[in-house]
């Protein structure tokens, strides 16, 4: 993933969250409005319905300006006249349950002689408070009228919200989503940069490596060109050997380039039309040596007529070359290993079997992985990077070929890698 799709996917995103908290934000102050809005008319329609009933019985209410709304929970009521405290609590309950106001409230009465509110109750529509006078707080007094009575509804905000249970909940989700949204972006790019530093890390090793093992690799072979180094036969083996070892290390600094080289995106193929057969012949040609010197033995079984496939040559020989390579190191006793071509159900395969130490069923899935090896405790018998089967596996999934495994404990294992998948 490149620079440019990060910081796309990172833009986008961001504007995608401000979006949608900016919608939610919106949908949650209107809803509140909408809710207060409704709560504000069915109050006012129902006070102004409890005035009207006094005026029946009592004296007619002012032309205009009867209800005031003193603050955003608390309403006067102008009616004119004196005020009947029972009267007034018959018609509050009757007319807030005819509008559907389930609210607690709590009225009082304005004396204008004492000029103070001469009756306070608190009362509950469901029953469960009623009678509960709060006389820590008094009702204000509003002094522009002169027959009135007050209603507050202490509750009014939290029972506003408590309508809107379900769109605060789906409000927390969202904003739960977001937040795990903006975690993973923040693990994608931190993996994103240790992928980047391993890759980086790999390359400059392996390039500063490249240097002193083909220097190494040419002193070697003048040594062992050499008349004196030739003629000393103690000589002569050290100077293969060590020729011997700087190509293996040059081999593996050359696997960890291609496995660093799979793990690029942009990494292309170089197909062409392949004899398997002459290349298999050739592979097992090249380990039966080292097989034999392990007092073992390598069988090769090939169909009766050569066997063409469009692949990458390169890679296709050092698949092959990889899987041999596992055969060989992880048998315990004399290697004895199969490698071939055969058809099973109208599909191809090629396969190594082999009779090593076989790997556990827990294990089969996480061998391919990355630097994966197979935890020995304290033993590190067999040298490797645990790189192998992850490049085989990714060349081929380039290939379009199906990488498959049957692995028994202390009996071996088959690799096949199914070409026609």
């Amino acid at each position: 993933m490149n620079n440019k799709v990060i910081f796309r996917l990172v833009a986008f995103g961001s504007l995608a969250i401000i979006s949608i908290m900016g919608l939610q934000a919106f949908w949650l102050i209107n809803s509140y409005k909408t809710s207060q809005q409704e709560f504000t008319e069915k109050s006012v329609y129902a006070l102004n319905n409890v005035a009207r009933e006094f005026e029946k019985i009592g004296s007619p209410l002012p032309e205009s300006d009867i209800i005031r709304q003193a603050s955003s929970n608390y309403f006067v009521v102008n009616v004119n006249d004196e005020i009947n405290a029972n009267s007034l609590r018959y018609f509050l309950l009757r007319e807030f349950n005819k509008v559907g106001l389930s609210e607690d409230f709590e009225y009082g009465i304005y004396d204008c002689a004492t000029k103070q509110m001469i009756y306070h109750d608190f009362l509950s529509l469901d029953a469960q408070d009623d009678n509960n006078i709060k006389e820590d707080d008094p009702l204000l007094i509003y002094d522009e009228y002169t027959y009135y009575f007050g209603v507050r509804f202490p509750n009014r905000s939290l029972n506003i919200l408590s309508t809107m249970t379900s769109s605060i909940i789906l409000s927390v989700i969202l904003l739960v989503t977001i937040l795990f949204f903006l975690f993973s972006i923040r693990i994608i790019l931190r993996q994103r940069k240790l992928s980047q530093l391993q890759k980086d890390f790999i390359n400059n090793m392996t390039h500063e490596f490249k240097t002193p093992i083909s220097t190494s690799g040419i002193a070697a072979q003048v040594f062992m060109d050499s008349e004196v180094i030739q003629a000393n036969p103690r000589l002569n083996q050290y100077a293969h050997i060590l020729k011997q070892q700087l190509s293996r290390l040059n081999d593996q600094v050359e696997r960890v380039l291609r496995i660093a080289q799979v793990g690029q995106k942009g990494m292309r193929l170089n197909k062409e039309e392949t004899n398997l057969s002459e290349m298999l012949k050739e592979i097992v040609a090249q380990v039966t040596t080292e097989v034999e010197g392990l007092n073992g033995k390598i069988n090769l079984e090939l169909p009766a007529k050569d066997f063409f496939i469009h692949a990458d040559k390169v890679h296709l020989r050092n698949t092959i070359h990889g899987l041999l390579d596992n055969a060989i190191k992880y048998c315990k006793e004399e290697p004895h290993i199969k490698v071939g071509l055969k058809a099973e159900n109208s599909q191809q395969f090629i396969y190594v079997a082999d009779n090593g130490m076989g790997i556990p069923l827990e294990f089969q899935d996480k061998i391919f992985n990355k630097f994966y090896r197979i935890p020995t405790g304290d033993l590190h018998d067999t040298k490797g990077f645990g790189l192998g089967l992850y490049y085989i596996r990714n060349i081929c999934k380039l290939h379009g070929w199906k990488l498959l495994l049957d692995s028994t404990v202390n009996k071996g294992s088959i690799f096949k890698i199914q070409l026609n998948a």
